[in-house]
């Protein structure tokens, strides 16, 4: 299965800067964009969970017990 293509508008400084690494390590820069990529969702990911637990203790969210869950579910 092949990997599917996706067409993008990137700033010029961005483009500029993304030609010369790509140059400096000779990795393609689909790569580096991938790579940039999953390291901002890891960040992303670290954000929303401090957002939702500040939620949590504002009283903006409420947790769901494990056991309501699972009755519901009917395990």
């Amino acid at each position: 299965m092949g990997r599917p293509k996706m067409i993008f508008t990137l700033d010029d400084g961005i483009i500029n800067e993304l030609n010369k690494v790509s140059k400096e390590l000779k990795e393609k820069k689909s790569h580096i964009v991938e790579k940039a990529l999953t390291l901002y969702f890891d960040m992303l990911d670290v954000k929303i969970a401090d957002k939702r637990m500040k939620d949590i203790k504002e009283g903006r969210s409420k947790l769901i017990p494990a056991e309501d869950v699972f009755n519901e579910l009917g395990l």
